[in-house]
C-alpha cells in the first residue's frame, strides 16, 4: 500500500451527524478519519459525475445541430 499524505483541519459538524458517524465507526471498527476520507471522496466523485463530460456534450451538440428539425417534430 502506498503511503498517503495526511493534513489536519478543523471544522464544525452537526451534532447528530457526528453522533451517527461515531456509531458507524464504532460498529465497523474503523477510525472517524477513515470515514471522513471516504465521505469526502464520495462527495468529490458525485460532483464530478454531475457534470457531463466534454466529449459527451460535443456529441450531443453535433446531433442537435444535425437533427434539430426531427427532434422538434418528435417533441410535438
Amino acid at each position: 500500500m502506498a503511503a498517503q499524505n495526511h493534513e489536519k483541519f478543523a471544522t464544525q459538524v452537526d451534532s447528530e451527524i457526528l453522533r451517527s458517524v461515531r456509531e458507524i465507526a464504532r460498529s465497523e471498527g474503523r477510525q472517524i478519519q477513515t470515514l471522513v476520507n471516504e465521505a469526502l471522496s464520495d462527495l468529490i466523485e458525485k460532483r464530478r459525475q454531475a457534470h457531463p463530460r466534454a466529449h459527451v456534450m460535443a456529441a450531443y451538440q453535433a446531433s442537435h445541430d444535425k437533427f434539430a428539425p426531427l427532434y422538434k417534430k418528435l417533441a410535438e
